[in-house]
């Protein structure tokens, strides 16, 4: 792998190589578990495992991420849904800005908080943009957030937020559906985020087929990541 995790991530999107990450809520995924889960998501071919969840109890995620560590080699990703998610046990961290919505506590303030734990931490840090794209349901991110998602039809919406956050220095852009979605990010709001952004696009929620997963690659994904459809058959395959 590259120095860093994001030079990795940076240059399998100049190459055109497509990466996937499998989600992991410590709030949904047993401890005792975690020794088969982490074999089956190696056989699936993934590139990380991401860990968190809107909901997750103060505490799980640290003991979470040390015993998951002890099981793969494949780097381990934060993908917290605040500050009390992160843990010196993983390999990196998505210091997330929610800039499809307008709540401040998303936006700043969280990011604020984990400021004293990262001072004195020796995670890769990866400032990322994250979007949150209408799915069709009432998402816990949008429960947690309490800010509305962009419409799928309203691509230009979210075209010109995407180009925001890379001109605030952002070095990733992460269009979600949300957990549980009726259906993934459609082909056309890849596609035009894709168009007008030169770093790499992070897409989920609500894929759950092989199909799927091609089509958003196909549109311009560089990296996909399936959370709910693992979740409810760890043994499926792609």
């Amino acid at each position: 792998m590259s120095k860093t995790i994001l030079e990795f991530i940076q240059k399998a999107s100049i190459k055109g190589e497509k990466l996937l990450a499998i989600l992991l809520d410590p709030d949904k995924t047993s401890l005792e578990k975690l020794p088969e889960i982490s074999s089956k998501i190696e056989n699936l071919n993934a590139n990380f495992i991401f860990v968190g969840g809107s909901f997750v109890k103060n505490g799980i995620t640290d003991l979470f991420v040390e015993m998951l560590k002890k099981h793969t080699k494949l780097p381990v990703i934060l993908f917290p849904g605040d500050f009390s998610q992160l843990t010196n046990h993983a390999d990196a961290l998505l210091f997330l800005s929610l800039l499809s919505g307008r709540n401040p506590e998303y936006l700043i303030e969280q990011q604020i908080k984990s400021v004293p734990f990262l001072k004195n931490s020796a995670l890769e840090i990866i400032p990322t943009g994250y979007i949150l794209i209408d799915g069709g349901t009432n998402s816990s991110v949008l429960k947690t957030s309490k800010t509305k998602p962009i419409p799928q039809k309203n691509i230009e919406l979210a075209v010109d937020t995407a180009v925001a956050g890379m001109y605030k220095g952002k070095q990733l852009i992460y269009l979600e559906a949300g957990s549980g979605a009726k259906f993934p990010v459609n082909s056309q709001l890849i596609s035009a985020v894709k168009k007008h952004i030169t770093i790499p696009l992070i897409v989920g929620g609500g894929i759950k087929t092989k199909e799927q997963l091609n089509n958003a690659y196909k549109n311009g994904a560089d990296l996909v990541v399936i959370g709910t459809a693992f979740e409810n058959n760890p043994s499926f395959k792609f």
